[in-house]
């Protein structure tokens, strides 16, 4: 057996993987199972040897999705600095903006917030972000390093709205430049609930 085989991913991994891709291309209700299917590289018997359906499938591959979102996201939450630095990390950290977020994509899809079952990965992914964030811009506060008037949970709340709405506005664009301006005026409005010496950066 070549290198190559020997680390190749087994059938179940390579089925997660590309309803994953194939999700946050076309949503849910443009992603067949004849195109996962292609996509893994694997028969029909395969996927329904692993997976009950399409749904099932896609429940593990949106959790996948979000898991990864997260750890993301808490590398830049949790590493050093100030909050006001640890929240401009997550915002300002590298996306692929004219694909737009793989998590945020699933909410425009009928089928799929209407299925508790598929949305449930959905809300617990940005209930987390939210608390998260909330959580960082409280610490910040308490420290003294953000202004006591400042609000952690509907700051938050607008971080969020910030980057889901970056993605739709230079989605629209075919252009990054909307979500790099909506990063900075987040940033700058924070800035201002800063202490002394922070400035928000002019650039993203």
């Amino acid at each position: 057996m070549s290198s190559t085989q020997e680390r190749r991913p087994g059938t179940r991994e390579r089925l997660v993987r590309s309803a994953q891709e194939l999700l946050w291309e076309r949503g849910y209700v443009g992603t067949s199972p004849k195109a996962i299917l292609e996509r893994a590289e694997v028969g029909q018997g395969s996927m329904y040897h692993h997976f009950a359906g399409k749904s099932e499938l896609a429940l593990a591959a949106i959790r996948r999705t979000a898991d990864t979102l997260a750890e993301s996201a808490e590398k830049c939450l949790a590493g050093p600095g100030t909050a006001y630095e640890r929240v401009a990390a997550y915002l300002q950290h590298e996306r692929q903006v004219l694909r737009g977020c793989p998590i945020g994509r699933m909410t425009q899809d009928r089928d799929m917030v209407r299925d508790p079952e598929l949305r449930q990965p959905l809300d617990e992914m940005f209930g987390w972000l939210r608390g998260r964030l909330a959580e960082v811009l409280a610490e910040g506060r308490s420290r003294g390093e953000l202004s006591a008037d400042l609000d952690p949970a509907d700051t938050a709340a607008t971080v969020a709205a910030v980057v889901q709405g970056g993605y739709v506005l230079a989605r629209a664009a075919d252009d990054p430049a909307p979500f790099d301006a909506a990063v900075r005026g987040a940033l700058s409005l924070l800035a201002a609930h800063a202490g002394t010496g922070t400035t928000a950066p002019t650039d993203h």
